[in-house]
């Protein structure tokens, strides 16, 4: 009898994030990373410029938010408009592939804030027992 982890090994998918030279598992990393993750969450909400994202996006750098949204951008998840006035005006907004990636991304951010007491309670628990005595 073979393990799940050997029949998923025996499939044939065109892309498996397993595989390090796997492209795919680099747009998995610009998802799942704080930022990206943070950035696509908070574009869920709408079109932001620039520093509404930063102010958004508590924490992030400019230097950390330029170089995820690049990566997103560049990925197809979000689209950058630039406006030809004086001072230039950048918005950010997903493209329709970002918004379908971005449903599934808050489905876990939600499950996440709705579970973080049990999360808590467990970081106690831990923490309590590895306690010096």
């Amino acid at each position: 009898m073979t393990t799940a982890q050997e029949r998923f090994a025996e499939q044939e998918l065109p892309y498996n994030v397993f595989s390090k030279a796997c492209p795919s598992r680099g747009t998995l990393e610009h998802l799942t990373g704080r930022w990206g993750a943070l950035t696509l969450g908070a574009l869920y909400e709408g079109s932001f410029r620039f520093n509404e994202l930063r102010r958004r996006v508590d924490g992030v750098s400019e230097k950390m938010l330029s170089q995820t949204l690049h990566a997103l951008e560049r990925d197809g998840l979000v689209h950058r408009e630039a406006q030809p006035t004086n001072p230039p005006r950048v918005d950010y907004e997903l493209t329709p592939l970002g918004r379908e990636v971005t449903e599934r991304l808050m489905s876990l951010i939600q499950f996440v804030e709705g579970r973080m007491d049990d999360v808590l309670a467990a970081r106690e628990r831990y923490d309590s027992a590895r306690a010096p005595r």
